[in-house]
């Protein structure tokens, strides 16, 4: 694993925990010689997680919609910063460039864009880890749906778990080091008795 996508908050929410969550993760990422990819912003958990990764000596890519420059203050001080056209573009090169994904706390720009990678590997779109840090347990209740889902029969308790939730973000990089893309079809029904 060379890269890892973090999806979060251009603000930086309620609770120092989840500023500080960012910050371990970073220095878990260095530590293990993984680069950051990112939306490129300069504020909230955005530019915690990627001056935290450039302090520790690490790689940061930040990819922004021109659209965005202004709006997300764009951070200058990058490995690299790629700026795109559009919100599209932003989220199939951050998706491509990265071996694995990680939604740290964030609002429904961050939602939005760790369901639609784990949509992706659910359809065998890609074999990469999916994950969110669950800092202040911020995703436990989602956790929670997923898992009522499944018992409607919405999802596959297989697909499920393609979604790994870890409260520590270094218990979460090593469960995401030591994943394994399962084989499954995706359909609810068909192939099952």
């Amino acid at each position: 694993m060379k890269k890892i996508c973090v999806y979060c908050g251009s603000n930086p929410g309620k609770s120092p925990e989840y500023i500080e969550a960012a910050r371990t993760l970073a220095r878990e990422l260095v530590k293990h010689n993984i680069g950051l990819v990112y939306g490129g912003a300069s504020v909230g958990i955005m530019g915690e997680i990627a001056d935290t990764v450039l302090e520790s000596g690490g790689e940061v890519i930040g990819v922004i919609p021109q659209a965005l420059v202004e709006k997300e203050v764009s951070h200058h001080g990058l490995t690299e910063l790629k700026v795109v056209n559009s919100m599209h573009e932003r989220k199939s090169m951050m998706a491509e460039i990265s071996d694995g994904f990680i939604a740290l706390p964030g609002g429904l720009g961050t939602l939005e864009e760790i369901f639609e990678v784990l949509t992706w590997s659910q359809l065998g779109f890609h074999q990469k880890p999916c994950a969110l840090l669950n800092a202040k347990q911020y995703y436990s209740k989602l956790a929670e749906f997923l898992d009522h889902a499944v018992e409607q029969a919405f999802i596959k308790a297989t697909h499920r778990e393609m979604l790994m939730v870890e409260e520590d973000p270094i218990a979460l990089l090593h469960t995401m080091l030591a994943y394994k893309h399962p084989t499954v079809d995706k359909w609810i029904g068909r192939g099952e008795t």
